[in-house]
């Protein structure tokens, strides 16, 4: 694949509303790595509590799947995120100094643990994390080496958390990935009241790709989620609680980065319960499966996890032409019962019978006649010739 070198910058996508983490100074000196604080004790957030994921993960936890975070690194630290693999495409290494790929790869895929109020929607998948930037903005040639060094890697769902402009390479990433059957789940874009009116967040306004908008606990879009793109579903995006690195935890995040992650999560678990699908599919069926939607930007309306691995849908079954009858086996066609021969016999019988009462009666009106006159006496031969 040929790799773009435009320098366009790509925006990880945190509501304003939310302090940034402080830039990284150079890209070459992680000694200086410092995001934000985080704390090590936390409620559970709504937006988990939403998502219903004990009664989720009776069904499926995700195993099988891999699942790509596009981001900016992760604290492989992090005692619900140990085990996860980590690449890195930036040349600073793959931790995150930002915090930002730490918390939606938490989302997706953070283990439970005992007397924690945390964990991802799918615990069980095959993370992977492929970082892309170094802070707030990135360069969309590396969200493009990054795309097709997940699809290299065997990722079978992409999270891509970020926004950029429509680019040719970016694009072309896309529909690779797409053709490789792989989920790509995007966030939808963050606007604030200065943005005024802002044109539609990539790599989620392309075809094929599960678009992600942000609601709040009423169910409702949230007033950041960017309304002109084009969403699939909802999911959680205000107000929630997600892993940080160096061992903590973040309360308050807020962004469609975060619903998008919560939905990449249920894409994995939708991969995982159902193999045979193909990425449209799994999109289809997490489309079909939201709480219904309703008004500009709010797509399906909120991912239903529950419903997306369990419902039956039957526009899944194929519709095929009837099959053709299978021959019937030899002891079946020897077991056949016989013809009833009895009842033709029958009926051949009358038949015969009412031939011959037709035949006696047409002979009785001669014979009869010509006994009469000769008083039933015999008759002589006549030899005369």
């Amino acid at each position: 694949m040929v790799i773009g070198r435009m320098l366009a910058a790509v925006s990880l996508l945190t509501a304003a509303t939310v302090p940034a983490a402080p830039a990284v100074a150079s890209a070459a000196a992680p000694e200086k790595c410092a995001p934000e604080r985080g704390t090590v004790s936390i409620a559970e957030s709504w937006g988990q509590k939403r998502l219903n994921l004990p009664e989720v993960w009776r069904l499926t936890k995700g195993a099988g799947v891999t699942v790509a975070v596009i981001d900016s690194g992760l604290d492989t630290t992090h005692p619900q995120l140990r085990g996860a693999r980590a690449e890195d495409v930036t040349g600073t290494g793959p931790h995150d100094c930002y915090g930002h790929g730490t918390a939606v790869a938490g989302l997706i895929a953070a283990v439970p643990r005992d007397r924690v109020l945390f964990s991802g929607v799918a615990p069980a998948v095959k993370l992977l994390s492929v970082k892309y930037t170094v802070e707030r903005s990135g360069e969309v040639g590396m969200l493009v080496q990054a795309v097709a060094k997940a699809v290299e890697l065997g990722a079978d769902v992409i999270n891509v958390s970020t926004q950029a402009a429509d680019l040719p390479d970016l694009s072309n990433a896309i529909a690779y990935a797409l053709s490789k059957d792989v989920v790509v789940v995007a966030a939808a874009g963050n606007v604030d009241k200065d943005d005024g009116s802002p044109g539609p967040a990539y790599p989620a306004s392309y075809p094929g790709v599960l678009s992600v908008g942000s609601a709040g606990p009423d169910g409702r879009r949230a007033d950041s989620s960017n309304a002109t793109t084009p969403v699939t579903v909802l999911a959680p995006g205000t107000d929630l609680t997600t892993p940080w690195p160096f061992r903590v935890y973040m309360e308050k995040r807020e962004g469609t980065s975060f619903a998008a992650a919560y939905v990449s999560g249920v894409a994995a678990l939708v991969r995982s319960r159902y193999p045979e699908l193909t990425q449209a599919e799994v999109v289809r069926r997490i489309a079909l499966t939201a709480d219904g939607g309703s008004g500009t930007g709010t797509g399906r309306g909120m991912v239903n996890p529950l419903q997306a691995v369990s419902a039956i849908l039957s526009s899944e079954a194929v519709a095929l032409a009837p099959p053709e009858p299978a021959p019937l086996a030899a002891d079946a066609i020897r077991q056949a019962p016989p013809e009833d021969t009895r009842s033709i016999s029958v009926a051949t019988w009358i038949a015969l019978m009412s031939l011959a009462a037709v035949i006696l009666i047409a002979l009785g009106s001669v014979t009869i006649p010509a006994g009469r006159r000769r008083r039933w006496q015999p008759g002589t031969l006549d030899n005369r010739s």
